[in-house]
């Protein structure tokens, strides 16, 4: 099964991502809608970590449909330790004429706190620009430094950025100018190295990179991404992740300390619970629903969480403060853990080159337990993962494991039996009861939608789904309650469809579910259309849907033909549909299970995925034929 995830690509902390271009055609002949002329950034680097970064960067709008995003930028910061200074933001004109961007086309967000005092939780700034008069064929011309008074870890200096292929590039010149006593290692790709020497006990580097052509990306999904495929560089003082780690724990590890508070609070929460698992399921349950999100994760100015009295005071917290709370309210029940750093985006492997910006989320790991948690989410139960940190390498603050990763799902956790009873009226009407049953993914899935739902919401949602295939039908719903952190679900519906079907006379009607359900088998069924990734990995995790149909028809209602039953496997997938008819009771039964283990599947998956689709919807379309 495949699942999509938004791409959070690792760009370097603080540092701003390419301006905007707008996307290629579609044709072969790559039609350009803008393209990049000069983009140039460097980096001087001070002996403790801090600092200079310069960027400026020219785009042409060639078309258009690319005015509006050329027409404006945005930069952003941490306000604690950078400070921006904008260069120079003009319109150059096609003619040669260049009319400054004026001070009324400047926008700042800034988060502070109250009379001077610092922000509680984000303290980023972000400045919007909108360039003047353009028009295609003019070019915007961007400039600006941040300076960095403090270095995100001390001592430390690392960046990573890359520059996509299906973007057109004139000319990109990097330069990293860094003290020769502050060791590094750094490596780039598919760029050109100009300059790699040392002066005057500075290390001096340049990489240049062009792309004039872009190519059409033939790529259909970004839920897996590598660094290093793409054109880019890497620079990192940092020996290895294990480093990246220890210097987070630096400024995290002291935070986890016992106070008075937080023991009470876990002997509050704990009761008179011993068994050491579920001690820790109680803690993590607290922190999860009772803690909100809110701030910077990980990143520049984020690096160092909240005293866990701050966090409690306002209940809110970002990832770091989580992890930090759940860490001292473990160690108050004499239970021993450790953060967790990860990527909860699209990276799946860690680069050679060791950048913070590979991480960009904090976790908790259980030694004991062997086991992750991630308190940020109100809706995973204790003992399963948001699937954006499943199968994810981990750099964990103690340092005890290296090459560690959290788990992948396991293989048949992801679950939907849907059992349909269907009571066929003389008259076309149809009554009956549908139950379906959830585990894994697809409970929780379930939970959020139901978790908040009124009883009268509930009525009209029943209505509203018939209404919309053009129905008069009505019914109610009975199910869990959706509010417990557990990793299974289920609810039944009972339902009543005024005349659904042509009774008396001949017609005909597909096998399908009568009323929702979370993961029908059509739902896997539709890879078959589906464009499909055939250069590059994507997310993946197995799943199974099972659904069980009894029809009962009236005496005078005479079944002509069924389908004939399907039987078929295909790499990690299978499938099969029973058809039994028995006097007036029409049996059926339809599973589809794809047991690939994940948590990210090649091409070759994904091409057997979609050509066992095919066959379920092949299937799928078939009816049932009465008089």
């Amino acid at each position: 099964m495949r699942i999509h995830f938004l791409a959070l690509l690792p760009l370097a902390w603080g540092t701003l991502s390419l301006p905007c271009v707008a996307s290629a055609a579609e044709d072969e002949a790559l039609e350009l809608a803008s393209r990049i002329g000069r983009y140039s950034v460097s980096y001087t680097v001070n002996p403790d970590g801090s600092y200079v970064e310069d960027r400026e960067w020219s785009q042409t709008a060639l078309l258009e449909r690319a005015v509006a995003d050329v027409k404006q930028t945005s930069i952003s910061y941490s306000t604690s330790i950078q400070k921006a200074e904008v260069k120079a933001a003009y319109t150059l004109k096609a003619d040669g004429r260049r009319i400054d961007a004026p001070k009324s086309n400047f926008q700042i967000e800034t988060n502070t706190g109250k009379d001077s005092q610092a922000p509680l939780f984000s303290d980023r700034t972000t400045m919007a620009v909108v360039f003047p008069e353009v028009a295609v064929g003019d070019s915007v011309v961007f400039s600006y430094r941040l300076t960095a008074t403090k270095p995100m870890f001390p001592n430390e200096f690392s960046v990573q950025e890359n520059f996509w292929r299906t973007q057109a590039f004139d000319t990109v010149d990097v330069k990293i100018d860094s003290p020769e006593a502050l060791w590094a290692q750094f490596e780039m790709h598919q760029m050109k190295e100009v300059k790699n020497t040392v002066k005057d006990g500075r290390r001096l580097l340049e990489w240049t990179y062009a792309n004039p052509q872009p190519i059409k990306s033939k790529r259909k999904d970004y839920s897996v991404f590598d660094v290093e495929d793409e054109p880019g560089y890497a620079f990192s003082t940092f020996h290895n992740y294990t480093e990246i780690a220890k210097a987070y724990a630096l400024g995290a590890q002291p935070k986890a300390v016992v106070t008075e508070r937080v023991r009470k609070l876990a002997d509050e929460i704990v009761g008179v619970q011993k068994e050491p698992r579920e001690v820790a399921r109680l803690l993590y349950e607290w922190v999860a629903v009772n803690l909100s999100f809110a701030g910077n994760c990980v990143g520049l100015g984020a690096v160092v969480p909240h005293d866990t009295d701050v966090v409690l005071d306002n209940r809110m917290g970002d990832c770091k403060d989580h992890a930090t709370l759940l860490q001292a309210l473990l160690a108050a029940k004499g239970i021993s853990s450790t953060q967790a750093l990860v990527n909860a985006g699209s990276v799946y492997r860690l680069a050679k080159i060791p950048v913070a910006a590979s991480v960009n989320h904090v976790i908790v790991y259980i030694p004991s337990l062997d086991l992750y948690a991630d308190a940020t989410s109100q809706s995973t139960p204790f003992g399963m993962l948001p699937s954006s940190d499943v199968g994810k390498p981990t750099l964990l603050m103690d340092g005890s494991k290296v090459d560690s990763h959290t788990p992948a799902a396991p293989v048949g956790g992801n679950q939907q039996i849907m059992k349909t009873v269907v009571r066929v009226q003389p008259d076309g009407s149809i009554q009956g009861e549908s139950t379906v049953t959830l585990k894994g993914t697809f409970a929780l899935a379930a939970r959020s939608s139901f978790r908040d739902m009124s009883k009268e919401h509930e009525e009209d949602l029943i209505k509203d789904y018939f209404q919309r295939g053009g129905n008069i039908g009505s019914g109610s719903i009975k199910r869990d309650d959706a509010k417990a952190l557990i990793d299974s679900y289920a609810f039944t519906t009972t339902f009543e469809v005024k005349e659904l079907l042509n009774v008396p006379g001949p017609g005909a009607f597909h096998v399908e579910p009568v009323i929702f359900s979370i993961v029908p088998v059509s739902s896997f069924a539709g890879a078959a259309v589906a464009d499909i990734e055939t250069e590059h990995d994507t997310t993946c995790s197995s799943a199974a849907s099972t659904e069980e149909y009894e029809y009962k028809f009236p005496k005078k209602m005479k079944m002509l033909a069924t389908p004939d039953n399907v039987k078929i496997a295909l790499g990690f997938q299978s499938y099969s549909a029973t058809y039994r008819l028995r006097g007036d009771t029409l049996t059926v039964k339809r599973v589809y299970e794809d047991r690939t283990p994940g948590p990210t599947c090649t091409p070759e998956i994904a091409q057997q995925q979609k050509e066992l689709a095919r066959k379920v919807a092949q299937d799928l379309r078939a009816q049932i034929v009465y008089k």
